[in-house]
């Protein structure tokens, strides 16, 4: 990773490292926070928006360490679903440890039926060590999802994660209405003050709007900035 002096406010134009100690390097290089964008994605959908976040996440300076979540159906089966892209990840796929690691974690996952998808929960059903032993309490946590309609759980499927969250002493960090896109009318989008999201119909023939994919830039941006500020000043206490 190269340090970015933008990551804890000094302009890059003016930095100049000479005369900079090893130690005071040392710091501001412990100042950048490490953040995991976990995601699960069956047809793409959730696969174009976790591509934005870590782009936002990553232009603040921060460690961005993407995670894919492991499919649990079998091959056959995804076949009848003309799906199968999930068997093929393109990064790492997401362990307990990833977890621990991270200061931040940014969750993405489709809905079923208002909730998180069986994949997403298995993985979270692994995380018992961590929290016998306290891994993650007070670590940061955001995430993003998709539907099939405006109306099918854009901020359940988030909102019914929270109980994962508050007995692992995870702290969530909304978006609100931090960007003007959130809450926009004049098409039909996703996005919630909860997290992006994107409405891909019944048989996700839709992609992401322009909106929704600034959205999930946004929030990567934005969440990776607040755990910055958490992690920065912890480092000078």
């Amino acid at each position: 990773m190269i340090f970015q002096p933008s990551s804890v406010g000094i302009s890059t134009a003016a930095f100049n490292y000479k005369g900079v100690s090893r130690k005071s390097l040392r710091l501001i290089r412990s100042t950048q926070p490490i953040i995991a964008v976990v995601f699960y994605s069956t047809y793409g959908h959730i696969g174009a928006l976790a591509e934005k976040v870590i782009e936002g996440a990553k232009s603040t300076g921060a460690i961005v360490k993407p995670y894919f979540i492991e499919e649990t159906l079998p091959k056959e089966v995804l076949e009848k679903m003309y799906a199968g892209g999930s068997l093929n990840p393109k990064y790492p796929l997401a362990t307990p440890e990833a977890l621990k690691e991270a200061d931040g974690i940014i969750i993405g996952a489709p809905t079923r039926y208002g909730r998180v998808p069986a994949q997403v929960s298995a993985l979270f059903d692994r995380t018992g060590g961590l929290w016998a032993t306290g891994g993650l309490v007070g670590k940061f946590v955001s995430m993003f999802t998709s539907t099939a309609g405006q109306h099918s759980g854009h901020e359940t499927t988030i909102t019914t994660t929270f109980p994962f969250f508050a007995h692992h002493g995870l702290v969530y960090v909304p978006i609100g209405y931090s960007n003007p896109l959130v809450g926009e009318i004049g098409s039909v989008q996703g996005g919630s003050p909860y997290g992006a999201s994107t409405v891909v119909a019944s048989d996700g023939h839709l992609q992401p709007t322009e909106n929704d994919l600034a959205v999930a830039e946004h929030q990567g941006r934005y969440f990776s900035n607040f755990v910055a500020t958490f992690v920065k000043g912890k480092t000078v206490a």
